[in-house]
Parts: C-alpha cells; structure tokens; sequence
C-alpha cells in the first residue's frame, strides 16, 4: 500500500469514527445540502491560497475540501445512493474517456484538434446523461 492508499484509507476511517454512533453530533448530523456552505468557503479559501502562490495554506485547503468531498460521500453511501469508490471510479473512467490521445493512441494535428474532440465527447456524455 502506498503512503496515499494509506492517509486516504485513515481519513475514510477518521470520518466514518466522527459520523458513527459514538462521534461527533455536528458530524452525525450533516447532510449533502448543509454541507453546502462549507464546500463554498473552502473552495473560495483554497482559489485565495492558489493565487497567493501559498503552498502550506492550498495544501491545507486542499484537505478541508477533501474532507467535504469524502463526507458527502459518506453521508451518500448511508443513504444507498453511491459510496467514494463509486466517485473515484466514475471520475477515472472519464478522465480515460475524455483523453483518448493519451489512453487510446488517438493523434490529433493540433490543439485545436484535441480541444474539438473534448467538447464532443463532453456534449456526447451530456446527452447520454439525460436520455
């Protein structure tokens, strides 16, 4: 396992320890929606720590957006709807899907190449989405 396997898998633990029944009662009792407000500001404090180019701060910033993401998952898998595995593999089967030049030996002339055949396969899972 490696050292990210590792802190993810504490962090999956640490949270499931604060929602569980003898953890936090702010933890316990959040939801995707009240969970809004803080996925918001984190996201504001992590743009202001990108722009400052200050690394310590995005690193922690990155974190507490982490922690939002990973909740909502949480809160998510207890409700039967999808866990974080579920997010992990969707994103990774999109980012493979949206990068054929990399995962799929496609060529493109140009950037403007590559940018058209994003949109496409964008617009294409958009309308997958909603049939």
């Amino acid at each position: 396992m490696t050292q990210a396997h590792f802190e993810l898998q504490t962090l999956l633990d640490t949270i499931r320890a604060l929602r569980g029944p003898q953890g936090c009662p702010w933890d316990r009792r959040q939801t995707s929606l009240s969970l809004l407000k803080y996925l918001r500001s984190e996201c504001d404090e992590l743009h202001e720590a990108i722009t400052g180019d200050d690394s310590r701060n995005m690193c922690e910033e990155l974190g507490d957006l982490l922690y939002i993401i990973i909740m909502i998952s949480e809160i998510n898998k207890d409700l039967n709807k999808f866990e974080l595995s579920d997010v992990l593999h969707d994103i990774n089967e999109k980012l493979i899907r949206r990068h054929p030049h990399v995962f799929a030996g496609v060529t493109y002339e140009n950037e403007e190449q590559l940018t058209a055949q994003w949109q496409a396969i964008k617009a294409e899972e958009k309308r997958k989405n909603t049939v």
